[in-house]
C-alpha cells in the first residue's frame, strides 16, 4: 500500500489498555466542541433565506429574491455583503487557530476550549440582539475567534486521550457533534422561520449560546490530557492521569515514550520553523492539502447554503429549509457509520469510498440543473420527480462526505504530528481549512451566478485529483500509537507507480546526459 516520507503504516506498540468509560465520557464532553462549528454552519445559511432577516439588513437583495423575477435563478442571492456575513467569521477563526497554538501548547488543551467556549457566548449574544449590519459582522467575528480556538484543540485533545486501537472512532466524536449542531440549526430554521412577526432570525442566532454554553462548561470539568501535562514539567500527575485513563497500572512503557516525546520536543526552539525541515514536509503536505481538499470538495456549498441553493433550484422557502434538515440528518447518519468503520476499514478505504460517490453525485446534480436550467436560469414549472431526484443525490453526496472527508479531514492530520510541532502543525491545519473555507464562502454565490451548473462540475473535478493524491501518497495510520507515527517509522516509501517513474526519469536524465 502506498506510504510517504516521515511516517509508515507499520504495526506500532501494543500498549496495555482499554476504553475505559471515563475516557469515553471525557472524549464525548470534548467533541461537543463541534457543537459550536456545526450550529454555526448550520444556521448561517438558514436565516439568509428567511425573508424578515433579508428584509432588514439586506433590504436590496430580498428585493431581488422576493420581487424581481427578471434576475436569473442562479443569480438571485448574489451578493457581497450577505456573503460577507457568512464568510467573515471564518477569516477570524483563521487568525484566532494561530494564536490558539501558543495557548494550548503552553496552558493546555482544555483552557483553549474554554476560551473558545466564552467568545463564542459573546458572539452569538450580539448577533441575537443584532440591529445593524455591523453588529452581525461583530458577533460573527467574535464566533469565528471561539471556533478557531476550539478545533485546534479538540482534536489534539481527543487524539491524545483516546487508546489507540479506537482513536479513530473518538476523534470523529468531533465531526459528529458537528454534524449534529447542523441538523439541529436546520430543524431550527424550520421551526423559527414559521413564527409571526419576523422575529425568528433573532431566535435561531442567539441560540447559538446554548452549544456555547455546553462548551464552556464542559470544559471546566475536563482533565487535561498526559501529553499536555508532561509537556508542562507535571510528570507525576501525567503518569497517574495516564493509568486512570488506559484503566490499567502497567503504563510505564507508553509513559516513558510520551516522556522522550516531550523532551525532544523542548530541544525544539521554534516548532514554526521546524515545520520547514525537511523530515517533516511530508507532514507539513498532509497539514496544508488535506484541509485545502476537503473545502474544495465542494461540501460547504452544500451546507452553508442549503436553503439558498435549494430555493435557487426551483424550491420554495420552507420546502428548502425541510430539504436541508434531510441532508443534515444524512449528515449525521453517515457520520456514525464512519464513527464504527474507521478503525476497522481504515482511513484510506473510506476516503477513497467517499470520494468516488462524491463524483458521481456531483457530476449527476450537474447534469439534472444544467438539463432543466440551462444557461439562462428560467425552468419554468419544475416537478416533483426533479425535486426527488436532486435532493437524493445531493443526500447521497454528503453521505459521501460524512463518511470520509468530513471527520478524516480532523482526524488524519491530528494524529500524524510529532509532539514536538503537533500545535504549531494542528494550527496550520485548522488555518488552511479555515483560510478555504472563507474563500469559498465569500465567492460562492457569484460563482453560481457565473459558471452556473457547470459549479459543480468545478468541484468534481477537485474530488478528482483529491482521490488520486490519498491513493498514492496517504499512508494507512489505523492502529498505530500516536507518539509511534514518526518515531518508529521515520522511512521514505512511495508507490510502485511512482517509483517507477522516478526510476524512468532518472533513467532518461542519464542517458540525454550522455548523449550531450
Amino acid at each position: 500500500m502506498p506510504t510517504v516520507g516521515g511516517f509508515h503504516k507499520g504495526t506500532g506498540k501494543a500498549y496495555p489498555g482499554k476504553l475505559t468509560p471515563f475516557v469515553f465520557l471525557t472524549c464525548a464532553v470534548a467533541a461537543m466542541g463541534g457543537l459550536i462549528f456545526g450550529y454555526d454552519v448550520g444556521i448561517s445559511g438558514g436565516v439568509t433565506s428567511m425573508a424578515p432577516f433579508l428584509k432588514k439588513f439586506f433590504p436590496s437583495m430580498y428585493e431581488k429574491v422576493a420581487l424581481d423575477k427578471s434576475t436569473s435563478q442562479y443569480c438571485k442571492f448574489e451578493s457581497e455583503t450577505l456573503t460577507l456575513f457568512t464568510s467573515s467569521l471564518y477569516l477570524a477563526a483563521l487568525a484566532a487557530s494561530l494564536v490558539a497554538s501558543t495557548v494550548t501548547r503552553k496552558f493546555g488543551r482544555k483552557l483553549s476550549m474554554l476560551f473558545g467556549g466564552l467568545l463564542f457566548c459573546a458572539g452569538s449574544i450580539i448577533n441575537g440582539a443584532a440591529e445593524a449590519v455591523w453588529m452581525l459582522i461583530l458577533g460573527r467575528m467574535l464566533l469565528g475567534f471561539g471556533i478557531g480556538f476550539a478545533n485546534q484543540s479538540v482534536p489534539l485533545y481527543l487524539s491524545e486521550m483516546a487508546p489507540h486501537k479506537c482513536r479513530g472512532a473518538l476523534n470523529i466524536g468531533f465531526q459528529l457533534s458537528i454534524t449534529i449542531g447542523i441538523l439541529v440549526a436546520n430543524m431550527l430554521n424550520y421551526s423559527f422561520a414559521q413564527i409571526k412577526g419576523g422575529w425568528g432570525w433573532r431566535l435561531s442566532l442567539g441560540s447559538a449560546v446554548v452549544p456555547a454554553l455546553i462548551v464552556t462548561v464542559g470544559s471546566l470539568a475536563l482533565l487535561d490530557t498526559p501529553n499536555s501535562l508532561i509537556e508542562r514539567g507535571q510528570h507525576d500527575a501525567a503518569k497517574t492521569r495516564l493509568k486512570r485513563i488506559r484503566g490499567v497500572n502497567n503504563v510505564a512503557e507508553e509513559f516513558n515514550d510520551l516522556v522522550a516525546a516531550s523532551e525532544a520536543s523542548k530541544l525544539v526552539e521554534h516548532p514554526w520553523r521546524n515545520l520547514m525541515q525537511r523530515k517533516y514536509r511530508p507532514h507539513l503536505a498532509m497539514a496544508i492539502l488535506i484541509p485545502f481538499f476537503q473545502q474544495f470538495s465542494g461540501i460547504n456549498v452544500i451546507v452553508f447554503y442549503a436553503p439558498v441553493l435549494f430555493q435557487t433550484i426551483g424550491f420554495k422557502s420552507d420546502a428548502s429549509l425541510i430539504s436541508a434538515v434531510i441532508t443534515g440528518g444524512v449528515n449525521v447518519f453517515a457520520t456514525s457509520v464512519s464513527i464504527y468503520g474507521v478503525d476497522k476499514w481504515g482511513r484510506r478505504f473510506l476516503f477513497l469510498v467517499g470520494g468516488a460517490q462524491m463524483l458521481i453525485c456531483q457530476i449527476v446534480v450537474a447534469t439534472c440543473i444544467g438539463v432543466k436550467f440551462g444557461v439562462d436560469g428560467y425552468p419554468g414549472e419544475l416537478p416533483k420527480w426533479y425535486a426527488v431526484v436532486v435532493v437524493l443525490f445531493i443526500c447521497v453526496y454528503v453521505a459521501g462526505f460524512a463518511w470520509s472527508w468530513g471527520p478524516l479531514g480532523w482526524l488524519v492530520p491530528s494524529e500524524i504530528f510529532p509532539l514536538e510541532i503537533r500545535s504549531a502543525a494542528q494550527s496550520i491545519n485548522v488555518s488552511v481549512n479555515m483560510l478555504f473555507t472563507f474563500i469559498i464562502a465569500q465567492i460562492f454565490l457569484s460563482m453560481l451566478c457565473h459558471i452556473k451548473f457547470g459549479l459543480f462540475l468545478f468541484f468534481a473535478f477537485f474530488v478528482l485529483v483529491m482521490s488520486f493524491y490519498i491513493y498514492f501518497f496517504l499512508p494507512e495510520t489505523k492502529g498505530i500509537p500516536i507518539e509511534e507515527m514518526f518515531e518508529r517509522h521515520n522511512t521514505i516509501e512511495v508507490s510502485s507507480i511512482l517509483r517507477s517513474f522516478a526510476e524512468k526519469t532518472a533513467e532518461d536524465n542519464f542517458q540525454a546526459g550522455a548523449l550531450s
